[in-house]
């Protein structure tokens, strides 16, 4: 089993996140998402449903289909921490902290 991994890849995404948090565009997915009226509950569906569909896509044995539903959850548990003002250092340190 691969053991590499890429955090820059999370940092960046965060980055852009972030930035299309503080400089919205109407053609941009996040910065529809971060400002649409149902507030916060908007990005937190979407991390329901995505949540579902990688669950499902587990439960059928279907990797590629677990990859993909698992970059969709990230993405979106990222876009809600970011709208609930929660900063993903604090997340990280936090996994740090649980680590043995």
């Amino acid at each position: 089993m691969k053991q590499k991994v890429d955090a820059q890849v999370i940092a960046e995404l965060w980055a852009v996140i972030c930035e299309r948090a503080d400089h919205p565009t109407e053609q941009s997915y996040t910065s529809r998402l971060l400002r649409d009226p149902k507030g916060i509950d908007k990005a937190l569906e979407k991390v329901g449903e995505e949540a579902t569909e990688f669950i499902l896509a587990v439960k059928n044995g279907k990797n590629e289909r677990t990859v993909e539903e698992t970059a969709d959850l990230f993405f979106h548990i990222l876009v809600a921490l970011r709208g609930a003002g929660v900063e993903l250092d604090d997340v990280l340190e936090e996994l740090k902290k649980r680590r043995k």
